[in-house]
């Protein structure tokens, strides 16, 4: 097995999460988490900033068809690198950034973040992935559309926009509710896109759970495959949120529920781009939009 790829093991492992002993979840977890380290550091390295046993990584190895952790590694030596810089107080290193004229680098630096965000988030899925989950929104009843902080202006927006195609989308949590009560009518033929990166929103959880119970398809979009909305959801997106300034960033969630809504549009029924054409004529006739010269 060792002649897997890196992302084909974390793929694995992500699988078999639930059905890991708590403490070897907690060492699957990590390597999920931290997979750049799996290839530079010893069993007794990662054992002790995961706080478990070394012992522990060798049974988490072995749960996914490896004789052990020196074994589970090799594939990580070289095919695996650190994906960003860690700031440990972001807030005041940019301060000094501008205290020192240094602006310019953080320009950059912001750029190849953007950039790089994207590339790895678009690299660690697939369309065959991305139809999926278009299918079942297509598919669906009603499709309820969960962000909370900074992505409820992105639930919102995505919601909007499917709207003009599609019929009975719902951002929630809706004004004035909470996302489980929104969620009281929600059965098996509704889906869920949530989304929610660390620190994790506990509401967006609580109500991923509950629309488990109730059947509901679930699309998990998050920044790990360890993430308590990724497991044991339906589909699943994860997201690379690097950034050199304070806030984790939005650029790959955009992107990602960008290209989840042109595969929705690609695989709706023909009479979908007449909806949106009908939805843009009616707001031209109503002055909504301003005429061109």
């Amino acid at each position: 097995m060792n002649a897997q790829a890196p992302a084909a093991v974390l793929k694995t492992l992500s699988s078999e999460l639930e059905s890991l002993t708590p403490e070897v979840r907690k060492a699957a977890a990590y390597v999920l988490e931290n997979p750049n380290d799996v290839g530079v550091s010893s069993i007794r390295e990662i054992a002790s900033v995961a706080k478990v046993k070394p012992n522990t990584f060798v049974r988490m190895a072995r749960s996914v068809g490896f004789s052990g952790y020196e074994e589970f590694r090799e594939p990580f030596r070289e095919e695996i690198r650190r994906g960003g810089v860690s700031f440990p107080d972001r807030a005041r290193w940019l301060q000094s950034l501008a205290k020192g004229g240094k602006l310019s680098g953080l320009f950059a630096d912001m750029a190849s973040s953007a950039i790089g965000n994207i590339e790895q988030t678009f690299a660690a899925t697939d369309d065959k992935a991305m139809k999926r989950a278009a299918d079942a929104i297509v598919s669906a009843r009603r499709t309820y559309v969960l962000g909370v902080g900074v992505n409820y202006t992105n639930a919102r927006n995505f919601t909007y926009l499917a709207n003009m195609a599609l019929e009975d989308l719902r951002s929630i949590p809706m004004q004035g509710s909470t996302a489980t009560d929104d969620l009281v009518r929600a059965a098996k033929q509704d889906v869920l896109i949530a989304m929610t990166c660390k620190p994790y929103r506990t509401e967006v959880v609580e109500a991923v759970e509950l629309a488990k119970e109730q059947g509901v398809s679930i699309i998990a979009i998050s920044d790990s495959p360890a993430s308590p909305i990724v497991t044991g959801a339906d589909h699943s997106f994860i997201v690379v949120a690097d950034t050199p300034q304070f806030f984790p960033s939005s650029v790959s969630i955009i992107a990602l529920l960008e290209t989840l809504m042109a595969f929705v549009i690609a695989d709706a029924k023909p009479d979908v781009i007449a909806n949106i054409e009908e939805f843009h004529d009616r707001r031209h006739l109503l002055g909504i939009y301003m005429k061109e010269n």
